[in-house]
């Protein structure tokens, strides 16, 4: 009787054993990559202030994107310029007001990007300095 519990109890532990193998298999996701946009952007703002200076960082996971981002810099800052250049700054002051900003201009670069490169590999895009005046 003893032996065939323990020849149950060896059956069921095989597979479990089995499932924690391949859980330990699973690829890790690929590492966080993020690319500063330097020097900061500076823009004079349409309304509601003088000017805006922000400095960007873009996160994608994507190694291959960092030479494209490096390369396309110039466009990419462009369109950022444009971008905060058209802002009111009464209204990028708020939080709602950063944030639909922030998403606009992922928005933007990712479609740069798109356009250069056939890619859309960034995640987000960080302001990591937002000064209005």
């Amino acid at each position: 009787m003893r032996a065939i519990l323990l020849a149950i109890l060896l059956l069921l532990a095989v597979p479990l054993s089995l499932q924690a193998a391949d859980e330990g298999k699973k690829e890790s996701p690929a590492p966080i990559i993020y690319y500063p946009i330097k020097p900061s952007l500076v823009a004079n703002l349409a309304s509601g202030g003088r000017y805006i200076r922000c400095d960007i960082q873009l996160m994608t996971n994507d190694e291959s994107l960092m030479e494209d981002l490096r390369r396309h810099d110039p466009a990419i800052r462009n369109t950022l310029l444009l971008l905060l250049s058209d802002q009111d700054g009464n209204k990028i002051k708020t939080p709602q007001g950063k944030e639909t900003l922030r998403r606009e201009a992922l928005a933007q670069v990712n479609a740069v990007i798109k356009k250069e490169t056939g890619k859309k590999s960034l995640k987000a895009l960080f302001f990591t300095t937002f000064f209005v005046q």
